[in-house]
């Protein structure tokens, strides 16, 4: 697997801080169905980008991958749910926790793929484009 590819974390980091803090200056324009999909997006594209990341580098080391990966989707659920309320806060935050279970089982299941990691940072990258945008129409 090529080193270059622990490049994705920062951009995985960078683009959801910038969408937070994005969705924090419009926080108040915003529904609350919007605002369960943007942090149910955030934490499993999270979890899911960092689990699949972890496994590729690290394949050997299941336990902390996994770990790793649900602390980071936990942790993004409770940031982008805490910005509307307590229900969207707990739905995030499960979300993060089950995506970051299963993210470095999918990984090991495409074990050596770059195109296919490359293919799951595209999709990261648009879906918060995508919640951006909707969130901007709100």
């Amino acid at each position: 697997m090529p080193e270059w590819i622990i490049l994705f974390y920062p951009l995985n980091f960078f683009s959801a801080y910038i969408l937070y803090i994005y969705i924090y200056n419009r926080r108040k324009q915003i529904g609350f169905h919007l605002g369960m999909n943007i942090a149910m997006v955030a934490a499993g594209g999270m979890a899911l980008g960092t689990g699949i990341i972890s496994i590729n580098l690290y394949p050997l080391y299941f336990l902390e991958t996994t770990l790793f990966a649900v602390v980071i989707g936990s942790i993004t659920g409770i940031l982008f749910g805490n910005l509307f309320d307590y229900q969207t806060l707990l739905t995030g935050y499960i979300n993060g926790l089950m995506m970051g279970i299963m993210a470095p089982m999918v990984g090991a299941a495409a074990s050596e793929g770059i195109l296919f990691l490359i293919m799951i940072e595209v999709f990261i990258i648009s879906c918060f484009f995508i919640l951006a945008s909707s969130a901007y129409k709100s």
